[in-house]
């Protein structure tokens, strides 16, 4: 070995550049995602409304099913003019827990006997608005 290989220091690497993202890059990016959610939010938000309407003529449909089943199980005919929905979440044997008889919107379902659009009780939810009539997420669901 010579004395010049001896002391040679170890080859240098190249300086080798970080490579990251330029500015421009990220500003496209960002901006591309802002596209994307300015197209599908409203179409996503429009659903919310259509999914509450459909939780809701689901769930008068239940209580009005069970409303059926405690006249059966209590031998009435036509439904007693002192009847509130309250009695299918107490008692041991009740179908509902307290505070499931509500609609999506977090207003109670209201009970109407003689029923409007049934001949013998309706169970209404008055939708968004909480207001009788309306259309698109207003309007009212009625079993």
């Amino acid at each position: 070995m010579t004395a010049k290989a001896r002391f040679q220091s170890p080859p240098r690497c190249r300086t080798s550049r970080r490579r990251g993202f330029t500015l421009l890059e990220i500003v496209v990016v960002v901006t591309i995602v802002a596209l994307l959610a300015a197209f599908i939010a409203p179409r996503l938000l429009g659903r919310v409304g259509q999914s509450r309407q459909s939780v809701a003529q689901s769930e008068v449909r239940s209580i009005a099913q069970q409303v059926h089943l405690w006249m059966l199980d209590n031998g009435h005919g036509m439904l007693p003019d002192d009847f509130r929905l309250e009695v299918l979440s107490t008692g041991p044997n009740a179908p509902f827990r307290p505070g499931d008889l509500k609609d999506p919107w977090g207003r109670d379902y209201v009970l109407i006997a003689p029923g409007r659009v049934n001949s013998d009780f309706d169970i209404v939810s008055y939708g968004r608005d909480g207001e009788p009539g309306g259309e698109g997420e207003d309007m009212d669901v009625v079993n």
